[in-house]
């Protein structure tokens, strides 16, 4: 795929994040836990991670926060939505890199939700400066697990569909 393909299927993605992000804030969806939430953008960025290189995946994952935060967000919500992007980016990179044999989607998925809960609540920590507010860590865990499998799942189907059309090739 040449740059310029390449760039515009990367605005294509950020922009299609962003939609699942505001449909998703607009699903009155209500896991009994406080801020938790499926995280429908958060399969652009996965599938992403099996097409795109790392500094490209990064973007996508930055521009995605930025253009929410732009969207109707706040400025600490931005601060955790990235630092949560950021983790969960770190962590479902090297699982896709180094241990994707041994680890399926699935898992690469849930253990990328567990990490975006672990950055929000490490920023939540920073900001009001009490790091107890980590015991709230277990409930966002169960959460994230089914989350993860959600997207994971969804993210599966994605890929295969992406590879059907011959465009994309898995790195």
């Amino acid at each position: 795929m040449n740059r310029t393909k390449k760039l515009v299927f990367i605005a294509l993605l950020v922009a299609q994040a962003l939609v699942l992000h505001v449909i998703e804030s607009s699903i009155p969806v209500n896991f009994g836990i406080p801020g938790a939430k499926l995280g429908l953008a958060n399969i652009i960025t996965f599938t992403a991670l099996y097409f795109f290189s790392f500094k490209e995946v990064l973007s996508i994952v930055v521009l995605k926060t930025i253009m929410t935060m732009l969207v109707g967000g706040s400025v600490s919500g931005f601060l955790y939505s990235l630092a949560g992007g950021l983790l969960s980016f770190a962590v479902m990179y090297s699982m896709h890199r180094f241990l994707r044999p041994r680890v399926s989607i699935i898992g690469i998925s849930v253990m990328g939700a567990v990490s975006h809960n672990i950055g929000q609540l490490l920023m939540a920590a920073l900001i009001i400066q009490n790091i107890k507010i980590i015991f709230y860590l277990p409930l966002l865990i169960v959460a994230a697990v089914g989350t993860g499998i959600f997207v994971g799942l969804a993210s599966k189907y994605m890929i295969f569909g992406m590879e059907k059309t011959g465009a994309f090739e898995r790195r």
